[in-house]
């Protein structure tokens, strides 16, 4: 389990996150629903130790992560897939997949894990050595997914994963993280598509100004007449 507990962070004199607390267990897909500069990406940077904590905790699996700097945090299956794909324009799609694998030891395993990767993601597979600056937005998304996945994760944090993606490509995204998560993979998905988001995960939470201000399952929250108006446009 992913546990996050009392999280408080500030920029400057700006107290962005405010006792945040949340779980993601094995396998489960949970939202994080909100707006834009809700607190979402703080969050995320946060749990992977690009953004120090005031106070709180972050546990993966039972070990205090809180003090421990990113790479430790990857080697224990926390990997996050970035907003904006972010992925490397210039590098091929193979190389972009190769990075996702810079810490890992057990090199002789990574070839056959790219091919996995290229059996999930069929259209990187015809790109393989098309530059990822060339590629759509949703092939780039799929890269940086796959890229993610060569972390060999327990819990990957994807934050905005459809943010500016054509209505067939989200779908397309959907279906793979459902199969993520079906592996056993842990899903913290940080969205303003409160719709997607929602339909996705088995719980969710509303961060608002950097405050969690409610949490429930996904049918609880869908039914909820603040969230209906503020998020889903009911």
């Amino acid at each position: 389990m992913l546990d996050v507990s009392s999280v408080n962070v500030w920029y400057g004199k700006n107290h962005v996150l405010r006792d945040v607390s949340f779980k993601v267990g094995e396998g489960e897909v949970v939202a994080l629903v909100g707006s834009n500069a809700a607190g979402k990406t703080t969050t995320m940077r946060s749990l992977m130790g690009l953004k120090d904590l005031r106070s709180g905790t972050v546990r993966l699996a039972g070990a205090d992560l809180t003090k421990a700097d990113t790479v430790r945090r990857v080697r224990s299956g926390l990997v996050l897939v970035p907003e904006g794909r972010q992925v490397f324009p210039k590098f091929s799609v193979m190389d972009n997949l190769a990075m996702g694998a810079y810490h890992r030891a057990d090199r002789n395993c990574i070839s056959d894990e790219i091919e996995s990767a290229f059996e999930l993601f069929p259209r990187l597979c015809e790109r393989r050595t098309q530059h990822a600056g060339s590629m759509s937005g949703g092939e780039q998304q799929m890269l940086a997914l796959a890229r993610g996945l060569l972390a060999k994760p327990k819990f990957l944090l994807l934050d905005e994963p459809v943010l500016g993606l054509a209505p067939l490509i989200i779908v397309e995204i959907e279906h793979i993280i459902r199969k993520l998560a079906a592996c056993g993979i842990g899903v913290l998905l940080a969205e303003q598509n409160a719709a997607m988001a929602l339909r996705l995960a088995s719980r969710a939470y509303v961060l608002e100004s950097g405050r969690i201000s409610a949490s429930g399952s996904s049918r609880q929250l869908q039914q909820n007449d603040t969230v209906r108006r503020l998020y889903l446009g009911t």
